[in-house]
């Protein structure tokens, strides 16, 4: 599982000009999901989402986290973030998880958010979307599950 997580200080999701989802100061997540990704990755992210400390103390060095300062959560699934663009000028999506599997991933990973007290909008899965942000900072970071070869559910909890 990838997600790119952008704090905001504001996000909308769009579908055929429409909102679907909402927020004022939190992250907006851009969420993939791979083949081989589970629920155990699910719940580390969504773990780790929660209690990264992104956002200004009083002093104005990140300290803070989402929980501590109650923002929002824009989650928006993007299938794009599973591809690979190694060989040729095509990218080739076959990382990504099947739409039925990806889409029940991308739904708990939000109740485990929710589970954590966040307030959580999203698009509608499998839509054509437009996703509308002011990135604050810019403060933008790329998480992966530990078969991502990224964090590893042991390193801070």
């Amino acid at each position: 599982m990838k997600i790119v997580l952008q704090k905001v200080r504001e996000a909308a999701v769009k579908v055929n000009g429409e909102v679907q989802g909402q927020i004022q100061k939190g992250v907006c997540l851009l969420i993939g999901v791979e083949k081989g990704d589970g629920e155990e990755e699910a719940r580390y992210l969504a773990k780790k989402i929660a209690q990264l400390r992104i956002f200004p103390d009083k002093e104005g060095k990140m300290n803070l986290s989402l929980q501590d300062v109650q923002g929002g959560v824009l989650a928006v699934s993007q299938f794009t973030l599973a591809s690979s663009v190694k060989k040729g000028r095509r990218p080739s999506f076959d990382r990504a998880a099947p739409p039925e599997k990806a889409e029940r991933l991308f739904l708990y990973l939000v109740n485990q958010l929710k589970e954590k007290g966040l307030p959580v909008e999203t698009g509608v899965f499998g839509a054509m979307m437009d996703v509308q942000l002011t990135n604050e900072g810019p403060v933008t970071f790329i998480l992966q599950d530990k078969s991502g070869k990224g964090d590893s559910p042991q390193s801070d909890f």
